[in-house]
């Protein structure tokens, strides 16, 4: 049994995570700001009520994981904040907010965890198809793809500076999942992967991709969007 701390876990992939990691008997540390009922179907699934873009809040969640947990196994960095607008439309306050939520929550995320990480953690984040160079990019989401880029760099420099410790990570850049996000990206658009398929694939690389990888960005897309 691990013990797996996902963010963003009200809808869409992050719902999904928990039910599947929880029915496969494993300790699942739920943060979003708000709940999904289907947590209550679970005895080990443990919902905190977390504001990720407020270190704060965070720092208040290590302390409970701390007295109550004591050791994490997995982080699933799953949050994301998404601004559909022309670039000069967007004010300095949202596009501060698309980066306290996908990348400043990492970061602090990971800085207060990783002391709890045994040797053979994972710490998963999840970025986009549109944070990858060289890939095909949308206008609107000035934003958002390049915060999912930031992230990248982040999870690759951090595997570099706790090899030691024996703690891995990666990044999963999704292509399209039928998600409340895409739509807000997409208006319209119908993905071929549900969230229900690519939470599969993400739980399995969340228990077992260290051991193959470390520092690497997977790209996990059939479409783009």
């Amino acid at each position: 049994m691990k013990t797996i701390i996902i963010t963003g876990t009200s809808r869409g992939i992050g719902t999904e995570l928990v039910k599947q990691l929880a029915e496969e008997g494993h300790r699942v540390i739920a943060l979003s700001r708000k709940a999904n009922p289907i947590f209550n179907s679970f005895q080990n699934v443990y919902y905190h009520p977390v504001d990720v873009s407020d270190e704060t809040q965070l720092a208040a969640f290590t302390e409970a994981v701390k007295n109550k947990y004591q050791t994490v196994d997995i982080i699933i960095h799953n949050a994301g904040a998404i601004v559909n607008k022309p670039f000069a439309e967007i004010t300095a306050d949202e596009f501060a907010y698309v980066y306290k939520v996908n990348v400043f929550s990492v970061a602090a995320l990971n800085r207060f965890i990783l002391p709890l990480m045994p040797n053979g953690g994972h710490v998963v984040t999840i970025s986009s198809m549109g944070g990858i160079q060289g890939s095909m990019k949308f206008p609107g989401l000035a934003a958002y793809s390049s915060s999912k880029g930031a992230v990248i760099t982040l999870s690759e420099l951090l595997a570099e500076e706790y090899k030691e410790q024996g703690v891995a990570f990666n990044v999963l850049a999704l292509g399209a999942v039928q998600t409340e996000m895409l739509s807000e990206a997409f208006p319209g658009y119908q993905a071929p992967i549900q969230p229900a398929e690519m939470a599969n694939y993400i739980k399995d690389f969340a228990l077992n991709g260290h051991t193959y990888f470390n520092g690497k960005v997977l790209q996990v897309s059939s479409t783009t969007p």
